[in-house]
């Protein structure tokens, strides 16, 4: 789906996962500091949007998912996990509950896959999921200046990991960006937010993960995996790790050198001196640090060590630490980084 405010003047289509959307609209530095400094609206009109109706919604979801949700207060947003058996994880999912169903949005073609999970665990129970991603879309608000909440009248909120989520019919997204901006709301595109998330430590999934990727190694554990709730797939290895053990690897922010006329590629081997030690995530030109990017690198690496990545020398700031794990909680350095991506809803 091509969204609408691509034929407003300036957009700059996206491509790669972010296809269907604008990069930007003509200054994305400019942007970049909109965001930061005062507020703006983003188009994430590409991801795909779910409705679960029915009186067994949370108490299932609670049970096929790592988040604590049978009792949901309606208005109120989180993100859950769908495990693998093995703990790996499948979907990254943001959600809410309006009081007669769960609203979900998820990464741009993960709403079929997901749907067909959703289905295939139903059984006898009152829940009915749909894919409604062709009739609503996704605008995102972030900056420390976003206006409370009524700003779009019959949108859906969700404070998700990198903003607060409208979710918006879709023959209403031009219209809706329009009273947005008319509020005060810059317009900015998804090569700013992507810079602010990375800048922020966030990960997405499909980006910064991979299909071992288990929820320690990216920081996960807190905000979309509850560590008190009953059992749910994959939780032995949740329970295995957090009480007992590490993570393979832990997830980094990787300051590049910015002489390099380049950025690192996903999946780019990250080295340190001729050993390859870990790969390349999400990378952006962010308007104050210059070149980021978000890496996964084997745990027990160097924390001070500078590392290459695609020939590009690389600082890398921690993330989640190397003693994540074992009944140790994710690194106050990411919990620092989330608060500057609040900062910036």
């Amino acid at each position: 789906m091509t969204s609408p405010l691509l034929a407003g003047p300036g957009a700059v289509p996206a491509d790669g996962p972010d296809a269907g959307v604008a990069a930007h609209y003509g200054d994305p530095h400019a942007e970049q500091r909109a965001l930061a400094g005062r507020w703006g609206v983003v188009d994430r009109s590409h991801r795909g949007v779910l409705r679960i109706t029915g009186a067994d919604r949370l108490s299932w979801l609670h049970s096929l998912t790592t988040q604590l949700l049978e009792q949901l207060p309606a208005g109120a947003a989180t993100e859950a996990l769908i495990l693998s058996p093995q703990g790996r994880v499948e979907h990254h999912l943001t959600l809410t509950d309006d009081g007669a169903a769960v609203w979900l949005h998820v990464e741009p073609g993960e709403a079929g896959p997901l749907l067909a999970f959703l289905e295939s665990m139903r059984f006898m129970l009152r829940v009915e999921p749909e894919d409604v991603s062709a009739d609503y879309a996704v605008l995102t608000l972030l900056g420390p200046e976003v206006p409370p909440g009524g700003l779009v009248p019959g949108a859906v909120g969700v404070a998700g990991p990198t903003g607060t989520d409208l979710i918006v019919p879709r023959a209403e997204l031009a219209d809706a960006v329009t009273r947005l901006r008319g509020a005060g709301a810059a317009l900015a595109g998804m090569w700013a937010h992507e810079a602010l998330r990375i800048a922020a430590g966030r990960p997405r999934i499909g980006l910064d993960t991979d299909d071992r990727t288990i929820p320690h190694e990216v920081g996960w554990i807190g905000t979309a995996v509850h560590l008190n709730k009953g059992c749910y797939r994959g939780q032995e290895t949740v329970a295995r790790v957090h009480n007992l053990g590490h993570p393979p690897r832990r997830l980094v922010l990787l300051h590049l050198d910015g002489s390099a006329d380049r950025l690192p590629g996903r999946g780019d081997p990250v080295r340190l001196g001729d050993a390859t030690i870990g790969s390349s995530g999400s990378a952006a030109r962010h308007y104050e640090l210059g070149p980021v990017a978000l890496a996964l690198v084997k745990r027990a690496s160097p924390v001070d060590a500078t590392l290459t990545v695609d020939g590009i020398a690389a600082a890398q700031e921690v993330l989640v630490s190397p003693d994540t794990g074992a009944n140790v909680q994710v690194d106050a350095a990411l919990r620092r980084r989330g608060d500057l991506m609040g900062r910036a809803r």
